[in-house]
């Protein structure tokens, strides 16, 4: 820091001198500490130098800064409490980090300006950890900070908190079906501090399993934090711990709670009131006292990737924390990604599977278009419908034995992309030029999906032409022509503009869903028909493999056992090694194989890899501070109207340049990254840079 920003942003008001001489006192008493004047500070007799973490995100004044307390304020300003405090020139937020008697700073300190509120929020641990977080992403403390703790609400502080009682043990558990399923338990009991990648068997009650985790580590005097993606996952999550340890020893935390009940609920978790906490990302750092297990469901769902900066990822948070705290850290899913397969391979997590033979007898029958001639040879259209005659097959035999029937759709909408009939030209909007979409059955004109524009008039360009015909079918048209195949039968629908379900009755009917709003069936459901899988493994991504096996495992795992009669048919060619990969139920190979493809490749999470999104000078010129040890790919150019975050507008012409090293280089990476933001933002660049540790689609 340059010799102004020390004088602008370090040096607060002068310190006011207090009387040369202290008021007379009675003969015969001693002299005491003096009681300052009304509007006069005196310095805190104890430890008067507060340390702060400043509610300022510029990257250059990342650090603490130091202040003194008066007197008045001294018995409320205790690590941990919300202050405000006086930085250049105006009033802002911020926490107590620590008490100190003296202070490195060699100029005059200002002055604590007021105690927001006393309750010690920031515990040394948690502040701890959000620093690390933000080492790890180049960011600063400040944005992790409100990532972490959520907004004050003043009512919900001054109530009496309830009285919740020790959660119970369970009373049995069922992790038999899995070799070091009951030696994990053991591990969680003892209060040992295991690694371990759980791969969930189909069919497997999940939330029961994480709840009797849960609940044994409470039993053993340490707190569990239970982090999944989504509500639906929340709610199941939740019974299933209140079903184990007791209602009162849960609490769920959500951002769709509001902020009293969410400020609520937080401060029980703070105050050591709840030992098992269920919760979406954030909940990743719930302050929970002594933390013995942190699990992370379904970690390759992208809803765990905070969306703000500076994005941290919810696994590698609990990562972090089960690192410093040792505590147990479970990665947990039906499949696996390829950064859970690193943690098993380096030998930083031992894996939690079943063995084959239990998995065929769990496992459904998966089907595969082409799989053997003859199939090909009762349907030689199979490769080219989107419902061939197998996957029909299928839904008559589930629906006749009394099953529902679940299928999987990944698109939403009605007909999402048309082109014109006649020359096969993608129809495009006449306003903006974005893709059109006939949005419902009927005379419904095309609507552009990005401006919602309806074109009721329209002509194609290229031939003249005004008829449309379909380039791809969303849920809505595809629950139509289904219950035109099956007129008797009924068709419910889930996700994808439709009220997403979280349980159907196990009676006979057509359940269509989109990734990821698949409700849980009575009985499981007795088949599965995932459709076009081509277009989902077609996606221009460097997950698309890994994530369309991800949608597939979640399906799946719904359907009844072989045993029982249930199947799944997967509409895509039987060759790609992503059905291979369903068709043995084996998401653990599935995902060494793509660890070992991406190492060869040196992509993520092989080597460590950021993303640096900007207008090309601003871009160029952060790079140019980085070591030449560095590589940088690109630059590519990012989709037109690209808002980034600081940013008055929508940035045109934006790009983005990827930057890679070793993985074994990836804390330098960060910190060299962090220190070209902190140059940026001490000459007050306006053109502003977002940084993005580990993206998850870098391509």
């Amino acid at each position: 820091m340059g010799e102004t920003d020390e004088a602008l942003f370090a040096a607060p008001p002068p310190v006011e001198k207090a009387p040369a001489t202290s008021p007379a006192t009675s003969p015969g008493k001693k002299a005491g500490p003096r009681k300052p004047h009304r509007n006069e500070r005196l310095p805190a007799e104890e430890r008067p130098v507060a340390r702060v973490a400043v509610d300022v995100n510029l990257a250059h004044l990342d650090r603490a800064f130091d202040y003194q307390v008066p007197e008045q304020l001294s018995a409320d300003a205790v690590p941990g409490a919300r202050v405000r405090v006086r930085f250049a020139g105006r009033l802002v937020d911020g926490f107590v980090l620590a008490r100190e008697d003296t202070s490195e700073h060699t100029g005059r300190l200002g002055w604590l300006e007021k105690v927001v509120s006393p309750e010690p929020v920031l515990s040394p641990e948690l502040a701890g950890l959000c620093r690390a977080v933000a080492d790890r992403y180049a960011g600063t403390l400040a944005d992790v900070l409100r990532l972490a703790v959520p907004p004050r609400h003043a009512r919900v502080e001054a109530e009496t908190p309830p009285e919740r009682p020790e959660p119970r043990a369970p009373a049995g558990h069922g992790w038999g079906a899995y070799p070091r399923g009951p030696a994990l338990l053991e591990a969680l009991q003892q209060g040992r501090g295991a690694h371990a990648v759980w791969q969930a068997l189909p069919g497997e009650d999940w939330p029961a399993r994480l709840a009797e985790a849960a609940a044994t580590t409470a039993a053993g005097g340490r707190s569990a934090v239970l982090v999944v993606p989504d509500r639906r996952d929340l709610d199941r999550v939740q019974a299933a711990c209140e079903a184990v340890a007791g209602e009162q020893a849960v609490v769920a935390l959500a951002a769709d709670l509001g902020p009293a009940e969410r400020y609520r609920r937080w401060l029980a978790v703070a105050r050591g009131q709840a030992r098992i906490v269920v919760g979406t990302r954030a909940s990743a750092f719930a302050p929970v006292a002594d933390p013995g297990l942190i699990v992370v469901w379904d970690d390759g769902d992208d809803s765990h990737a905070e969306p703000r900066a500076p994005y941290p990822h919810a696994r590698d948070v609990a990562m972090t924390r089960a690192h410093r705290d040792g505590a147990a850290l479970l990665v947990a899913g039906f499949a696996r990604t390829a950064e859970a397969a690193l943690l098993v391979s380096s030998g930083w997590a031992h894996d939690v599977v079943a063995d084959r033979a239990t998995v065929r007898v769990r496992g459904p029958r998966v089907t595969a278009i082409g799989e053997d001639d003859r199939q090909l040879l009762r349907d030689p259209a199979a490769r080219a419908a989107r419902v061939p005659s197998v996957a029909f097959e299928a839904a008559r035999a589930a629906l006749t034995a009394g099953a529902p029937v679940l299928v999987q759709v990944p698109r939403k909408g009605y007909l999402p992309a048309v082109a014109c009939a006649h020359c096969r030209e993608p129809a495009r909007c006449r306003r903006c030029a974005g893709p059109l979409a006939l949005p419902g059955r009927g005379d419904a004109a095309p609507t552009c999906r990005w401006c919602g524009h309806p074109d009721a008039a329209y002509r194609c360009g290229a031939c003249g032409s005004t008829k449309l015909r379909a380039l791809a079918v969303g849920s809505a048209r595809t629950a139509e022509e289904l219950g035109r195949a099956f007129p008797q039968t009924v068709v419910r629908s889930s996700g994808g503009g439709a009220t997403v379900l979280d349980h159907v009755p196990g009676d006979p009917a057509l359940v269509v869903a989109t990734p990821g709003a698949e409700p849980v069936a009575d009985g499981g459901y007795g088949a599965a028909l995932l459709l076009d899988g081509a277009v989902l493994l077609a996606r221009p991504e460097l997950r698309a493999g890994e994530e369309t096996l991800r949608r597939w495992f979640g399906a799946a795992a719904l359907v009844r056992p072989a045993g029982e009669g249930g199947r799944v048919v997967v509409v895509a060619d039987s060759s790609t090694p992503a059905v291979q990969a369903l068709v043995r139920w084996d998401p653990a190979g599935s995902a060494a194989t793509e660890l070992a493809a991406r190492d060869e490749l040196a992509l993520p999470p092989a080597m460590r890899m950021a993303a640096v999104d900007g207008a090309p000078p601003a871009v160029a010129d952060l790079l140019a501070a980085l070591p030449d040890t560095v590589e940088v790919l690109g630059p590519v150019e990012l989709p037109p109207g690209t808002k980034l975050p600081g940013a008055e507008e929508r940035t045109e012409g934006a790009e983005r340049c990827l930057v890679r090293v070793p993985r074994t280089q990836g804390r330098t990476l960060a910190r060299e990254l962090h220190a070209a933001q902190a140059v940026r933002s001490a000459r007050k660049e306006r053109e502003p840079v977002r940084v993005l540790l580990d993206p998850l689609d870098p391509l």
